[in-house]
């Protein structure tokens, strides 16, 4: 990775936080939980850029726009509803199931080879 994208990338993340802290109190709270929980659960596109915490806020900004509270666009379940967002999305936790099926595969092959 080059100094220039390291440096576009804070830009791009304190840009990012600058349009969080200007939700309402409980849009920021709520936002907080959502991206620890993601970060936690593990979706590869996080590292990627913000495309997916820029979503949310972007949903986040709508729903404070027109008086909702932030239970009424995410429901009462917060964590369903990260879950639902990265459903399709592969986590780091698939990679690891991945290679360790590989693994197990491979040693699996081995040891049935020398039993020929």
């Amino acid at each position: 990775m080059r100094i220039q994208d390291m440096i576009e990338g804070k830009r791009e993340w304190r840009a990012h936080m600058a349009r969080v802290k200007a939700l309402p109190q409980d849009y920021q709270i709520v936002y907080k939980e959502l991206q620890k929980y993601l970060f936690k659960v593990g979706p590869v596109q996080l590292t990627e850029g913000t495309d997916l915490l820029s979503g949310i806020v972007d949903l986040f900004e709508e729903g404070a726009s027109i008086g909702k509270g932030v239970l009424e666009v995410t429901g009462r379940d917060v964590a369903a509803f990260c879950d639902d967002l990265i459903k399709d999305s592969k986590t780091y936790a698939d990679i690891y199931q991945e290679s360790v099926n590989e693994e197990v595969n491979k040693a699996m092959k081995k040891g049935t080879d020398k039993t020929k």
